[in-house]
């Protein structure tokens, strides 16, 4: 029941998303997500099931009285079976769109293997200078972050 629902979601219009996202949710939320990058530079991106832009970065919504670092580990294990370490806290900030903190960490892989969920068809690692269809926010922390990255190697 519950693919199916995801479909029709993702086939409605984004000023539908917007509006449905600000009546449901709090007031403010906050996010977390995840950055994963390969040893050639690739970074982890995630095709979701309910997204108008289905390919994105890893991530979901901090729960009640939960630690933003216990949140990215608990959302990439829920989505895909696998375990993360956090490196480091890349970026913390407020949503130009709408009311919401994104927190994103610098993570890697440490075991397991993919199994989809509801809300993960696919994972896959793209190149940074040929991203899919994805939200233009997120591709421009993933340049940011592989820019500060490569720039933090040759210091």
């Amino acid at each position: 029941m519950i693919k199916p629902l995801m479909r029709l979601w993702r086939l409605l219009p984004m000023w539908v998303h917007v509006i449905v996202t600000r009546l449901v949710q709090p007031k403010f939320n906050a996010g977390v997500s995840s950055l994963i990058f390969d040893e050639q530079g690739k970074v982890l991106l995630f095709k979701h099931t309910y997204r108008k832009y289905e390919w994105g970065i890893p991530g979901g919504a901090l729960e009640y009285r939960e630690q933003p670092i216990e949140a990215v580990v608990r959302e990439f294990q829920e989505e895909t079976g696998m375990q993360i370490e956090v490196i480091k806290l890349m970026r913390v900030a407020s949503a130009r769109e709408f009311p919401h903190l994104g927190i994103t960490y610098l993570c890697k892989i440490m075991g397991g293997e993919f199994k989809p969920s509801h809300e993960i068809s696919e994972m896959k690692y793209f190149d940074v200078n040929d991203l899919p269809i994805m939200l233009f926010a997120e591709k421009d922390l993933i340049r940011w972050a592989a820019e500060n990255l490569t720039t933090d190697k040759h210091r």
